[in-house]
């Protein structure tokens, strides 16, 4: 297997002079219209939480975003707020600020990790399939790698426009690498990965035969531990939907296997409304 470690290029999602106020670049565009990706609004939630309110002594063990809003190719600030500070537990709310309005939020769990309980506890099985050969050279312009599964579970395809997921017959995977610095002049922690990778449960989960017919309006991912390695696997568990609005969850992995789930509640779109931008890889 060919394993890439090195990003595409260094150019960064972000830009930012004071740790506060960001400026989006060119490949922050989502594919959903002239606003930010929901992957790096998440992404950027995600990072200045654990800057502004992680603790090395404690695992970030949940995540909850609020896409409230359109966020625009334009300047965002972030502001971090500590709820809770105990012995165990951290709780803590970070926002989107543009224009003057909170667009994007999200609320962090922080738990110290303790000795695990002697006893065992019904979980469903689930794997993934074998991380995909990926190509030395990777397209200049992509936002990540992604391979996914569907309609040929043992081979996959890549891309996120890929027909893998336009089917109904076959449980849906993928596997994920970002490829480029979230924010410039910064590495990308393993909680930022995972938050970023997970954010395609969405698409993922309620990606169907007509193709992604729902925008997520929220994002929630979970972690027992941290990610190792730069590969996220997502395994799509469920997609209940009624009256237009629809509920997808999944398992994320890392190369060791499962490190905790991620749901995504969406909104019915009209056919046409989704365009990844040509990215196939």
């Amino acid at each position: 297997m060919t394993v890439v470690s090195n990003p595409v290029s260094d150019e960064a999602f972000f830009s930012t002079a004071d740790g506060e106020v960001f400026e989006p670049g060119p490949l922050a565009q989502g594919p959903w219209g002239a606003t930010i990706g929901g992957q790096l609004v998440s992404g950027l939630l995600g990072w200045a939480v654990e800057r502004d309110a992680g603790d090395p002594d404690l695992l970030p063990a949940r995540l909850t975003v609020d896409l409230l809003r359109p966020t625009f190719l334009e300047p965002v600030r972030v502001q971090t707020t500590v709820q809770r500070e105990g012995k165990r537990i951290k709780v803590a709310d970070v926002a989107l600020i543009q224009r003057d309005t909170v667009v994007s939020r999200a609320s962090a769990v922080f738990l110290r990790p303790t000795e695990e309980p002697d006893s065992q506890v019904w979980t469903a099985p689930v794997s993934m399939p074998p991380l995909p050969e990926e190509p030395v050279e990777l397209p200049a312009g992509i936002p990540m790698f992604l391979w996914a599964y569907g309609k040929n579970p043992d081979a996959g395809a890549p891309g996120v426009d890929a027909t893998e997921w336009q089917q109904a017959e076959n449980q849906k995977f993928a596997w994920v690498r970002q490829v480029r610095p979230l924010v410039a002049g910064h590495t990308l922690t393993p909680f930022t990965r995972a938050v970023m990778c997970g954010e395609v449960t969405s698409p993922l989960t309620h990606w169907g035969t007509g193709g992604l017919r729902h925008i997520n309006a929220d994002y929630t991912l979970t972690l027992s531990r941290l990610p190792e390695g730069e590969y996220i696997g997502l395994a799509a568990q469920s997609q209940h939907s009624a009256a237009g609005i629809a509920t997808g969850t999944a398992t994320v992995f890392d190369v060791n296997g499962p490190i905790g789930s991620a749901t995504a509640v969406a909104l019915a779109q009209p056919p046409n409304a989704f365009n990844p931008r040509g990215h196939s890889a």
